[in-house]
């Protein structure tokens, strides 16, 4: 497809920034909502592999990408500028894609605005299980961990070369890789560059992981629900940013639920293999 043109939506908690491949009412509509730490362009070789004329808006999430970067106190801030911008554009969008936090997210939209978007594909959605909301784990060495990543770079093929052989980058697609490094640099104003979502605030995205439970909302949700999931951890190893934490019964507890479950895959499934999750969405 073209290059997509790029947008503004001053919301409520700051600007938003996204990005238009296509115009509403020429084919599908379809939103996309990308993962912590990531970014709209991201998803850039998955909607290459979308039919011809379908319509995309991907959006950098508050906290990501061009958009304001505060930091998040909890996902109600990521999720209700994200619903702000839906409604204010005014689309039927026939479909929704949320990966990780932005499945979350997505659940949240699609209960505020039932008739915005008529079916929800949740990608390894960071859905924890029932009983997470209700004793709320300690995320703080997480995102102690986040916050100490690296956040000056010469460029964007500095970046890639420093993560091109490291986990979890290593199971990636290059090309998707090189998306995520030339969109996902700022430059800092002293010749250098720094990340479009910055440690700090990626940080505050995780440790405030638990401050909306999905729960209340999954049974307002009567629309079809698609969700793909990875293997989850296995019993005794240590914490992988590439498993799983979607529930395995997750899919059961929409009206409409269908669960796809992709065991050769990881947590990353659109950054390893973007034409088949492409399809998943379209025709799965």
């Amino acid at each position: 497809m073209t290059q997509p043109q790029d947008h503004h939506f001053p919301s409520s908690h700051g600007d938003i920034c996204y990005f238009e491949w296509g115009r509403a009412g020429e084919g599908l509509s379809v939103l996309l909502l990308h993962a912590t730490g990531f970014h709209a362009r991201c998803w850039d070789k998955l909607v290459d592999a979308f039919p011809e004329g379908t319509h995309v808006v991907a959006v950098d999430q508050l906290g990501h990408g061009r958009s304001a970067r505060p930091e998040i106190t909890d996902w109600a801030m990521i999720a209700g500028a994200t619903a702000e911008l839906v409604e204010s554009l005014g689309i039927s969008f026939d479909i929704g894609v949320g990966h990780s936090m932005g499945g979350h997210c997505l659940v949240q939209v699609a209960a505020a605005l039932p008739d915005a978007i008529r079916k929800l594909v949740l990608i390894d959605p960071v859905i924890m299980p029932r009983e997470a909301y209700q004793r709320p784990s300690d995320f703080s060495a997480t995102s102690e961990m986040v916050a100490k990543r690296r956040n000056s770079w010469d460029g964007p093929d500095a970046l890639f070369e420093r993560f091109r052989d490291r986990h979890p980058y290593v199971l990636w697609d290059p090309a998707v890789l090189r998306d995520y490094c030339e969109y996902g640099l700022l430059p800092d104003g002293e010749g250098s560059f720094e990340l479009a979502c910055p440690p700090k605030t990626e940080a505050s995205v995780y440790a405030t992981s638990l401050t909306v439970d999905p729960w209340p909302l999954i049974k307002h949700i009567g629309q079809p629900v698609t969700v793909l999931r990875a293997p989850q951890i296995a019993p005794g190893k240590t914490f992988d940013f590439a498993s799983s934490p979607t529930p395995p019964t997750l899919a059961d507890s929409f009206a409409d639920g269908t669960d796809i479950y992709l065991p050769d895959l990881t947590h990353f499934m659109p950054m390893q293999d973007p034409r088949r999750i492409a399809e998943l969405i379209i025709f799965g």
